[in-house]
């Protein structure tokens, strides 16, 4: 069952990115020749006003065949009125950023669903006070409850996280222990730690960390729409700033993951409920829309940088570099995708 639901997400997941190119290319008058789900030879197919809708042996991916544009030979050109390349440049780079902005725009609707049907996050309950910390020197104990700090309201233990972040000097702490509402005074300290790429980062904190209590909160359908934009904003800085530590090499190669780790993931996360699977799905959403921006020859990125170019020196860029790097581009993807499942078939093999 897991299986089922992994394809029929990156199906879905596909599907979008490619409506985005397809809506936004016929609402400027591009004809669509094909609209692909899955990549090699079609096994079904179905014309509709003059697009072919198919479906596809491999499922790793999708495609809009636009008349006058063809990646497989960068140099077959329309020059139809209803030719993707007779369009303007301006529309050309909407055409090409339809794709992943709807991958953001999917994203945003998955993260409003789950804060209408109710979004799990840590309590801010302490659950372990460390030796010789600013929090044991003060008195917090374990089982205490963070109400407030500095009058800011405590709902959820990233808010505690982010309060004492952004605090200088002392914070008031206002704990619940037992029924009792107590005030306590606390001067976090300095300390270096790991951030989640390993790197040593410095941070204020006064020693404490989470009991593991899960607490529920659900948003009004006002209230999602703050929640969903930044959480949308928050996967695409991470995913951002994932690709450049992975450049930077602080991410070893090996941990990149490919379609396998993809597929076991989200089976493991259909396992835990639908909130678990809109967060994945949701994650994966803002990666495609990231990694499909990227300058990449072959990517919606580098033809939006082949576009760009010939908006700033008003002429086309010549037809036999954009044939190379597309080639290049290509060899580049198809390197990076048996590399990654190299590693996911590594991951299995070492249990």
């Amino acid at each position: 069952m897991g299986l089922i639901v992994s394809i029929l997400v990156l199906s879905f997941l596909i599907f979008f990115h490619e409506l985005g190119h397809f809506l936004a290319a016929r609402f400027f008058g591009v004809h669509v020749e094909r609209f692909s789900i899955g990549f090699g030879k079609v096994i079904f197919s179905k014309v509709i006003n003059g697009t072919e809708y198919a479906i596809s042996t491999i499922p790793l991916g999708g495609y809009v065949k636009m008349k006058g544009q063809d990646d497989s030979d960068p140099t077959k050109v329309s020059l139809d009125s209803d030719s993707y390349n007779m369009k303007p440049p301006w529309q050309r780079i909407i055409i090409l950023i339809g794709g992943p902005f709807f991958n953001f725009l999917l994203a945003f609707f998955l993260y409003y669903a789950i804060a209408l049907i109710g979004a799990n996050d840590y309590a801010p309950v302490i659950g372990a006070v460390q030796p010789d910390s600013p929090a044991q020197q003060h008195g917090l104990q374990k089982g205490d409850k963070i109400i407030e700090i500095n009058n800011q309201p405590i709902q959820i233990w990233d808010d505690l996280s982010e309060a004492i972040g952004a605090s200088n000097g002392s914070i008031e702490m206002l704990i619940d222990r037992n029924g009792t509402v107590l005030s306590v005074t606390v001067t976090p300290k300095v300390l270096e730690v790991k951030n989640i790429f390993g790197e040593t980062v410095k941070r204020r904190m006064v020693g404490i960390g989470p009991s593991g209590e899960i607490v529920t909160r659900s948003y009004d359908p006002i209230e999602a729409i703050s929640f969903a934009w930044n959480k949308t904003v928050e996967a695409s800085k991470m995913i951002v700033l994932s690709v450049e530590k992975l450049i930077e090499g602080v991410i070893p190669a090996k941990e990149m993951g490919g379609v396998i780790s993809i597929v076991q993931v989200t089976a493991e996360a259909s396992q835990h409920g639908i909130v678990a699977l809109f967060i994945l799905t949701a994650l994966i959403s803002v990666n495609l829309g990231v990694l499909n921006l990227l300058p990449i020859p072959a990517l919606d990125g580098g033809h939006i940088i082949f576009t760009l170019y010939e908006m700033i020196f008003r002429k086309p860029l010549n037809e036999e570099i954009i044939y190379r790097l597309t080639l290049g581009g290509w060899a580049i993807l198809l390197t990076l995708m048996a590399f990654t499942i190299y590693n996911d078939i590594a991951r299995i093999t070492n249990g």
